[in-house]
């Protein structure tokens, strides 16, 4: 059961105007996280041409307050670029710093595996860096499970870092 939140962002399909928003949320972890090992900040044309890839199967969304402020994005994407890959997908969830521990992550996340499903796919993968404990929480809560550990793969902030991998099976056996 997902937690109940008041004025609970709209969930929806991102849109190309979404872009320096979805960008602006990213860049925040960027430059003061190390839950992605970018080191600099992406532009807004790169948001957009990633949105442009992010077509179905491979869904972004964006949770919208009321008042149009994006909350937070989720995304599918390719995990590998090999035909044989075509059923798996790579999972994202970023939050507005400042909207964090609110139970959005938990929404976004569910919604992007409902859409998983529906897109046909047969495993969800994670990759998080090891010291994000609320990332991992999150996606154990929704059955992933441990896949592997790749210890000191990247080095951020003057420090190195382990990332684990985690996968969702959506449609054992099919």
């Amino acid at each position: 059961m997902l937690p109940a939140m008041d004025n609970a962002p709209c969930l929806r399909p991102a849109v190309l105007a979404d872009a320096a928003a979805i960008s602006a949320i990213y860049n925040h972890y960027v430059l003061h996280s190390t839950c992605t090992f970018r080191e600099e900040p992406e532009t807004v044309a790169e948001r957009e041409c990633w949105l442009a890839e992010h077509i179905s199967p491979h869904v972004a969304i964006v949770a919208e307050e009321s008042d149009g402020t994006i909350a937070g994005w989720a995304s599918l994407s390719r995990f590998h670029e090999r035909s044989a890959y075509r059923f798996t997908a790579e999972d994202s969830v970023y939050l507005r710093d400042d909207r964090r521990g609110r139970g959005l992550g938990t929404h976004l996340l569910a919604e992007l595996m409902a859409s998983a499903r529906q897109g046909g796919f047969r495993c969800v993968i994670a990759s998080i860096t090891a010291e994000q404990e609320a990332s991992l929480a999150l996606h154990r809560r929704f059955g992933f499970t441990d896949a592997a550990r790749l210890r000191h793969v990247g080095l951020k902030f003057g420090r190195w870092l382990d990332v684990v991998y985690l996968q969702a099976e959506l449609q054992a056996g099919s």
